[in-house]
């Protein structure tokens, strides 16, 4: 068993500021199961908010957000995705992220559910969309930073 001195020192130059899921049930699924799913994916239940509204046709509609502030719970929420899902969303980094430096990207609500998320093809229906917002500081080169906090995600799988 790995004792805390055993343990690497966290880096100074990785991270993430946040991370947001989203998702909306209808009125033929179960907003509850989504909301234990994406209560998983986070890390934690009361970070999970249910916003119930009716659509212009008439159903029922919930809106299903998380998100994370802690620079610790975000970056585990993102290892959550798994190896080959991280290596799709680095390897495609720069299609994904915007100006702000968040990288966007969807999930299958069927794999959120089932704890197994794959990243999403396209703009299918049924989707939990989710949004990392990266720590970037200057003086220090922006790919690598980048690229550090991947590796730290990587490094998270590993330890479970």
């Amino acid at each position: 068993m790995r004792q805390p001195h055993d343990l690497p020192a966290p880096r100074k130059d990785v991270g993430l500021h946040h991370i947001t899921w989203r998702a909306t049930a209808s009125a033929l699924s179960s907003a509850d199961v989504l909301a234990d799913a994406i209560a998983w994916l986070i890390g934690d239940a009361e970070a999970v908010e249910l916003d119930r509204s009716t659509s212009y046709h008439g159903p029922e509609l919930t809106l299903v957000t998380a998100s994370s502030a802690s620079k610790r719970k975000a970056l585990q929420s993102l290892a959550k995705l798994g190896e080959a899902n991280l290596k799709q969303l680095q390897s495609e980094m720069k299609q994904r992220m915007d100006d702000q430096h968040v990288l966007h990207f969807r999930l299958t609500i069927d794999s959120v559910v089932e704890g197994e998320p794959k990243l999403a093809i396209g703009s299918a229906t049924g989707t939990v969309k989710g949004q990392a917002k990266f720590e970037v500081y200057s003086g220090r080169s922006e790919e690598e930073q980048l690229e550090n906090t991947f590796i730290e995600a990587h490094e998270l799988l590993k330890g479970k």
